[in-house]
């Protein structure tokens, strides 16, 4: 299982959690990741074991608004430690979640977090 917490936004659907790293609720381990990161359109700073991520959408998506799609992770477990850059989550974690970002961003609304759950760890 890929442990990730993921947060986007699609095109004409708001920001969701898409993984949610096993977390019922991973809004508070996600908040406590991206604290003080919230103006930063590219961060990577590591947390102990976790690394916050944040990249904009590598195809440059923008939502019906016209703004530029933004992609936040939280990475933990052993995937975290190959994370200590952007161009390393670019690298290593985009790979992982790209088919199914394609598949899903222009969707009308979002997708449930077990759909994507399922999607990712299915390779």
């Amino acid at each position: 299982m890929v442990n990730l917490i993921w947060a986007t936004r699609g095109k004409s659907w708001g920001f969701r959690f898409l993984l949610n790293g096993g977390y019922p609720d991973p809004l508070l381990a996600y908040e406590r990741a991206f604290a003080d990161l919230q103006s930063q359109r590219a961060a990577c700073r590591r947390l102990g074991e976790q690394v916050a991520l944040r990249f904009p959408d590598p195809l440059s998506r923008r939502d019906d608004a016209g703004r530029v799609i933004p992609h936040d992770f939280v990475v933990m477990g052993p995937l975290a430690d190959d994370v200590n850059s952007v161009d390393d989550g670019l690298e290593k974690i985009w790979p992982l979640v790209a088919e199914v970002y394609d598949q899903v961003w222009d969707a009308a609304s979002a997708p449930s977090v077990a759909a994507v759950r399922l999607a990712v760890d299915s390779d």
